[in-house]
């Protein structure tokens, strides 16, 4: 790994971050449903979710968290969750 690979792999770490912290504390919260989940190269636990928001259905994808891997049944494929969105980007969501 060369240098500006250990940058661009932090960077990514630290935006992904600032954007968890924007919608913690900015976002509104809706019901989703986990679509379904795999584990990529790297060994992370990637779901993949859909929620409604006014009647427009959106999907995404969020690798999950430490913390959220320690309730692993919490995200199995099927099961509700919580999700939290951008009221001014209803496309910019993460997992409760």
């Amino acid at each position: 790994m060369g240098f500006f690979s250990f940058l661009t792999k932090k960077d990514e770490k630290r935006l992904m971050q600032e954007r968890r912290d924007f919608l913690i504390k900015s976002g509104r919260i809706c019901d989703g449903v986990i679509i379904d989940s795999e584990t990529d190269e790297n060994g992370n636990e990637i779901v993949i979710y859909h929620y409604n928001i006014h009647g427009v259905e959106f999907e995404s994808s969020e690798i999950l968290t430490e913390e959220q891997m320690k309730n692993s049944i919490k995200y199995a494929p099927g099961a509700s969750v919580g999700v939290r969105f951008d009221p001014k980007n209803h496309g910019n969501s993460i997992l409760v």
